[in-house]
């Protein structure tokens, strides 16, 4: 088998993409095998699958590929969750119109055409990057087959009295002219000014009261005053007063969650500027003054000010608040501003008939409690935000390019008829319902024309995919499936809205194991933006390094559930295992492909300790990367492959046994050319969920299959006797090669023998081999003597005291014998005969030199773990 010299990513990923059959990665209905099941994110068809979709993609796909090794039978769909305002938004600029000047449908056609556009270019992306999705099993959110499953959804749950109408406040965006729930709303800190100013007294002798307001734009909305109950204002409790510029009398009240701290510790009442207004305007039933249109301009309620936008009306009202000696004072704050997560427009809260999912907060917990959770805290922030609920669901929109409701309203009498599900999927603008009025018996209707929250269609998909839906599976019974992963940033919304929908509709938690990836952050730790420079796109990778190497990158990054932050260097050490592995490749290939090899898994030939050695520790390292990978700890796993190939397989076993591949041809040279196949097989099909394209091109040459159909390699030979002699033969060859690099060898330059003591010994042929010598192994210690063999004066301290007789002592000194020498040392003075005389000398002043024996021949003593080495020159 011709194996290339180097491995060319490119080429190779782009072969194995053309190669890989559509069915490859099918789901089986009919097989009886587990299921796995994945709810995959639908992503919003952008057309750009950026670094953050890739890194959620990436662990679904590591477990989708790990799941199908184990024996599962991988449903890993595709859905794209097409509906929403970000389209709507991109066709008009992208036509130049807007949505009210062009027919519905047609406008809705736009929607549809440029969404498939999006579609097809991230489908490309995701293909690139090798994910293997079951393509036979892909929905599309905008496809009647799709959102006539929304509308069953949302029939289901009025039965249950989970959907309701009602006229009730709601968060809403002036610029996408639409209500938004509280998951869509974003707090901004902004620069505001808070405004200190007296409304009169009404009654007679009466005192005004001062005030302080953010927003005095919504004065004429004002319909009450409060104050904190025993505080400064309290005795004004009962008056009336005057709202400044506008007029109208209000009384004044108490009430606890009056913010003393804030302002003067009295509060106008308006209907309304935040959440708080509203609980009051309920609690105390006050009049609803509206001061906002729907775009977001003041109504006629404010007289001179009608149709200013805020900020004109904000500026308007305030200088004439002063021109009228209303204002008393004014100061700089920061103020914590709700916006829309779309478009960053501040929020108004308006009241409007609209459709609402009712929050049952304990039954969602409830459920949400029997999930694992990866990590753990993903559940606390689960949790938090559901606790904190103070509304219901609004999932009324006020767009065109969304699920429809099934809704019509009866002309005589105006109660909504709901349509049976028998009439799904229903578009209510174009099509009549199927009976008349329950309430009247009237047969005239007008059709609902809001349109569903997006969140109601991407809230069902773990039903959708799991058995609820008609026509996506064979089966119709929903079961939980095995897998959610999503980003943490969607756990109020995505996570949310699923528990709330299945638990509503089903009774049942929709997934076993819910997976959280952080955010990526740039090369140099920051989030990634343009403008830092620090932002990458997939492709950018890909095409320089490829995309395992991309792919792993992604996996050592970091646990699920952390930030991760991006790193080339990760890149780069990620192409360069690749590159390794592939010279271990391209070395055992000629000796173990299939078509030179007869390869029988369960027959082994007999093993040397080199081959049980590196058995043993693939079976340990096959077992913690199961482990591993069962807990979503993907960077563990892949670390522990690269460990156990980049050290154990090439640096060390490779190193033993290449003697007998090339020199031996019994039953030596069988048992490693049967230890590198199962071992290169194991390597192959453990990093394919990381590295698919590679491990395609390492599986090719032991099998016609692929990979990707492969059973995971159990491998079961384990051997602790042979691990632990092993790895003292492995620090052995490691340590006298290095020894031979120091000494300024080469590592194959022959060397006379080489003697190894250890506990209980163990056959050295494969050092033999390994070092070019002759390895002796011994049980027990080595019989080692120093003996002195020169002596080193020291000229730094003979030349003071000696000077021009310096060199007749250094003479005499090299005449005496070492040993009498070194005896002498250890009573601190040694004698040398100079001129007749004896002269003493510092023992500090010579260095015996030893040289190490063993049975009267000098060696070197090789430092390792578990054993004493002896090299004989």
């Amino acid at each position: 088998m011709d194996i290339p010299k180097s491995y060319d990513a490119s080429s190779a990923e782009e072969r194995w993409c053309e190669e890989w059959d559509d069915d490859l990665y099918a789901f089986d209905e009919d097989d009886d095998a587990p299921e796995y099941v994945i709810d995959t994110p639908p992503p919003y068809p952008t057309g750009n699958l950026h670094i953050g979709n890739a890194l959620g993609w990436c662990y679904m796909d590591f477990a989708a590929r790990y799941r199908r090794l184990q024996g599962y039978n991988v449903l890993f769909p595709q859905g794209w969750d097409c509906h929403g305002l970000p389209t709507e938004v991109k066709v008009e600029e992208n036509k130049g119109v807007k949505k009210s000047e062009v027919p519905r449908d047609e406008f809705r056609g736009m929607c549809v055409d440029h969404t498939y556009e999006m579609i097809d270019e991230m489908k490309e992306t995701m293909e690139t990057l090798g994910f293997s999705q079951d393509w036979g099993h892909e929905y599309v959110t905008m496809e009647p087959e799709y959102w006539g499953e929304t509308q069953r959804s949302f029939v289901e749950m009025a039965d249950e009295g989970y959907a309701y109408r009602d006229h009730h406040p709601v968060n809403w965006c002036p610029r996408c002219e639409t209500a938004i729930a509280d998951a869509e709303v974003e707090r901004e800190e902004r620069d505001g000014t808070l405004v200190y100013l007296t409304f009169p007294g009404v009654d007679e002798g009466g005192e005004g009261i001062e005030i302080a307001t953010t927003r005095p734009e919504l004065l004429s909305a004002c319909g009450a005053v409060a104050v904190e109950p025993g505080g400064e204002w309290s005795d004004h409790v009962g008056d009336t007063v005057e709202v400044p510029l506008f007029g109208q009398e209000v009384d004044v009240i108490e009430d606890e969650e009056v913010d003393s701290e804030f302002g003067t510790g009295a509060v106008m009442i308006c209907t309304f500027g935040d959440k708080q207004d509203v609980e009051w305007w309920l609690e105390y039933d006050l009049e609803l003054r509206e001061a906002f249109t729907r775009e977001g301009t003041l109504t006629g309620l404010a007289d001179a000010y009608e149709g200013m936008t805020v900020d004109e009306a904000k500026e308007a009202i305030t200088d004439d608040l002063r021109d009228e000696g209303y204002v008393y004072d004014s100061e700089a704050v920061d103020q914590s501003v709700g916006v829309c997560w779309r478009c960053d427009t501040p929020i108004e809260i308006l009241a409007e008939e609209q459709w609402f999912i009712e929050v049952r907060q304990e039954e969602i917990l409830e459920k949400a409690r029997e999930v694992d959770w990866i990590p753990d805290h993903a559940y606390t922030r689960f949790e938090d935000w559901t606790e904190g609920m103070e509304w219901d669901w609004v999932i009324s929109r006020q767009r065109v390019f969304a699920t429809p409701f099934p809704v019509w309203y009866c002309d005589d009498c105006g109660a909504p008829y709901v349509a049976d599900e028998e009439e799904l999927p229903v578009d209510p603008t174009e099509e009549e319902p199927a009976g008349d009025c329950a309430d009247c018996g009237g047969d005239a209707f007008t059709p609902e024309e809001d349109v569903m929250d997006t969140w109601m269609d991407s809230s069902i998909t773990a039903m959708y995919v799991g058995g609820w839906a008609d026509g996506f599976r064979e089966d119709a019974d929903f079961s939980p499936t095995q897998l959610r992963e999503q980003g943490h940033d969607i756990i109020r919304t995505w996570a949310f809205y699923t528990v709330l929908r299945t638990t509503a509709l089903e009774d049942e938690i929709p997934w076993e194991d819910a997976l959280v990836n952080g955010m990526v952050f740039g090369d140099d730790g920051n989030k990634m933006s343009k403008s830092r420079g620090n932002f990458v796109q997939p492709e950018e990778v890909v095409d320089e390094y490829g995309a395992d190497a991309f792919r792993q990158a992604m996996a050592s990054a970091g646990r699920p559930g952390s930030d991760i932050q991006f790193q080339w260097k990760e890149v780069e050490r990620a192409s360069k295992f690749l590159t390794k592995t592939w010279n271990i490749h391209r070395f055992a290939v000629p000796h173990v492909a299939k078509d030179v090899y007869d390869y029988d898994p369960d027959d082994p030939p007999e093993l040397r300790l080199a081959d049980r050695w590196i058995l043993s520790r693939l079976t340990r390292v096959l077992d913690g990367v199961e482990e591993d990978m069962d807990a979503y700890r993907y960077d563990s796993a892949l670390q522990a492959i690269r460990e156990f190939t980049w050290n154990e397989l090439a640096d060390d076993y490779l190193e033993l046994v290449k003697g007998r591949l090339y020199e031996e041809d019994g039953e030596g040279n069988q048992a490693v050319r049967w230890t590198l196949r199962t071992v290169l097989e194991a390597v192959a099909v453990s990093v394919s969920p990381f590295a698919p394209f590679f491990a395609e091109e390492l599986y090719d040459a032991f099998y016609d299959g692929s990979v990707h159909t492969a059973d995971w390699r159990d491998v079961d030979m384990l051997d602790e006797s042979a691990e632990e002699k092993g790895d003292v033969l492995a620090g052995v060859v490691a340590s006298v090669r290095r020894w031979k690099s120091d000494e300024g060898m080469a590592l194959n330059a022959e060397i006379g023998r080489v003697e190894v003591y250890t506990d209980g010994g163990f056959d050295g042929s494969d050092a033999s081999n390994a070092l070019n010598a002759d390895v002796v192994v011994k049980d027990g210690e080595p019989e080692l003597e120093e003996v002195p063999v020169e002596l080193d004066p020291d000229m730094s301290i003979l030349g003071p005291r000696f000077r021009d007789s310096a060199g007749e002592v250094v003479g005499a000194l090299k005449k005496r014998d070492p040993a009498e020498v070194a005896r002498e040392k250890e009573d601190g003075t040694v004698g040398v005969e100079v001129d007749g005389e004896t002269v003493g000398i510092d023992a500090d002043a010579v260095e015996v030199v030893n040289e190490l024996r063993s049975g009267g021949e000098e060696v070197e003593a090789v430092e390792t773990e578990g054993a004493t080495v002896l090299v004989f020159r």
